[in-house]
C-alpha cells in the first residue's frame, strides 16, 4: 500500500524557483554590454585585461576547491562576475600579470578565506583592486586614451610586461575626468561622461550602458533598486549643495555622478547581496553612506576617486546597520531582549 508522507519545513514555502546560478548568469548578461563597450573604447588592451582577470578568478576558485577536497563551484558564475568586475575597474594598459595576481587575491583573500560564496564580508573584486592599488600604484593610475584609431590592431607594450619587471607605458597618456578636475581644475562635459568618450578604467566610462544593465536586473527582480538609487541621490545632493555654494570651486552634481566608477560601483558592486544589508531602511542608509563618502573623498582627500574605499567601508559596517534598524518584534519594544 502506498504511503503518503507529510513534509514539514520552515518558511519560505513559496518561491520563484530562482537559484544562485540563475541570478549570477543574469548579472553576467547585464555586464556583457559594459564589456563590449570597453572593447569598443579601448580595443584589444581592455579585452585582454578583462579576460586575464576573469581567467585568474575562475582558475583560483577551481584550484582552492580541489585543494580543500570540495566540489568545484566555478559553475555558479560568481567567480566569473568577480573577474569581470575586477577587469572593468583596471586601466586598459594594465600589465596582464598584475591583473592575474589581482584575480587570485580577489578569490583567495576576498572570498574563499571567509568560507566562499555567501560568507564574504567585502566585495571580492574591490578587495583585489585595493591590494593592486597599494602594490602597483603607478601601473594602476596610468591611463590609456579612448577611441584610438589603431586600438583593434595594436596592443600596448605595458600589457605584456614580464612579472616583476617595470612596465614601459606608451608615450600617449590620457588623464581621467576626475584626475583632470582634481589636479588641473578641468571639468569634462556631461554628455562625454554619460556616453563614454573619455579615458578611465575599462568599464567605468559609459554611465548610460551601466545604468541600462542595472535596470535589466531590477526589472528581473534580481537587484534591489534602493542601493543604487541611494548612492546616486546622496552623491547628487551633496555635490549639488557644494556646487550651489561655490560653482567656481566645486563641479556640478552631474559631473560627480557620471564620472569615475560611481555608476559601476552603485549598480554592480554596492549591490552585492552578501556584503550589503537586507532591511529596506538599511539599504537606504548603506547606499547613502557610499554616496556621501565618495564625494567627501573626491573633494577633500588627496585621491581623485573614492568609490572603492567607500564601498569597502560600507561593507564593513553593513551588519551593524541591519542590527540598528532591524524590525521590532510585534508586542515588544526596542529595549527588550529576545528570550
Amino acid at each position: 500500500m502506498l504511503k503518503k508522507t507529510l513534509d514539514i519545513s520552515s518558511s519560505p514555502h513559496i518561491n520563484k524557483g530562482r537559484s544562485t546560478d540563475d541570478i549570477m548568469k543574469n548579472v553576467v548578461c547585464a555586464l556583457m554590454p559594459v564589456v563590449f563597450f570597453s572593447f569598443y573604447s579601448f580595443g584589444l588592451n581592455a579585452l585582454l585585461v578583462i579576460l586575464t582577470a576573469t581567467l585568474a578568478c575562475v582558475l583560483t576558485e577551481h584550484f582552492l576547491c580541489r585543494l580543500s577536497k570540495k566540489e568545484t563551484t566555478v559553475n555558479d558564475y560568481s567567480a566569473v562576475i568577480t573577474g569581470l568586475l575586477l577587469g572593468l575597474t583596471l586601466p586598459p594598459s594594465f600589465p596582464l600579470w598584475m591583473a592575474f595576481v589581482g584575480g587570485v587575491i580577489g578569490i583567495a583573500l576576498g572570498k574563499y578565506i571567509f568560507g566562499g560564496l555567501g560568507y564574504n564580508v567585502f566585495n571580492p573584486a574591490l578587495v583585489a583592486r585595493a591590494v593592486l592599488q597599494a602594490a602597483f600604484p603607478v601601473a594602476i593610475t596610468t591611463w590609456h586614451p579612448a577611441l584610438l584609431p589603431d586600438r583593434f590592431s595594436t596592443i600596448s607594450g605595458s600589457v605584456f610586461t614580464w612579472p616583476f619587471m617595470q612596465p614601459q607605458f606608451d608615450a600617449i597618456a590620457g588623464a581621467t575626468p576626475l584626475s583632470a578636475f582634481k589636479f588641473d581644475g578641468i571639468t569634462t562635459p556631461t554628455m562625454e561622461l554619460a556616453f563614454g568618450q573619455i579615458s578611465g578604467s575599462t568599464g567605468e566610462t559609459c554611465a548610460v550602458i551601466i545604468a541600462l544593465g542595472g535596470l535589466y536586473l531590477i526589472a528581473r527582480n534580481m537587484m534591489s533598486w534602493r542601493i543604487p538609487m541611494a548612492v546616486v541621490l546622496s552623491a547628487f545632493v551633496l555635490s549639488g549643495a557644494l556646487y550651489l555654494f561655490n560653482r567656481e570651486l566645486y563641479p556640478s552634481p552631474f559631473f560627480m555622478v557620471f564620472s569615475g566608477g560611481l555608476m559601476l560601483g552603485a549598480v554592480f558592486m554596492a549591490t552585492d547581496m552578501v556584503s550589503s544589508p537586507i532591511t529596506p531602511i538599511g539599504l537606504w542608509i548603506y547606499g547613502g553612506i557610499i554616496g556621501i563618502l565618495t564625494i567627501v573623498i573626491r573633494i577633500w582627500s588627496g585621491l581623485p576617486e573614492g568609490v572603492m574605499y567607500s564601498i569597502l567601508l560600507a561593507n564593513a559596517i553593513s551588519p551593524h546597520i541591519d542590527t540598528v534598524v532591524k524590525n521590532r518584534v510585534y508586542g515588544t519594544n526596542r529595549k527588550m531582549k529576545a528570550a
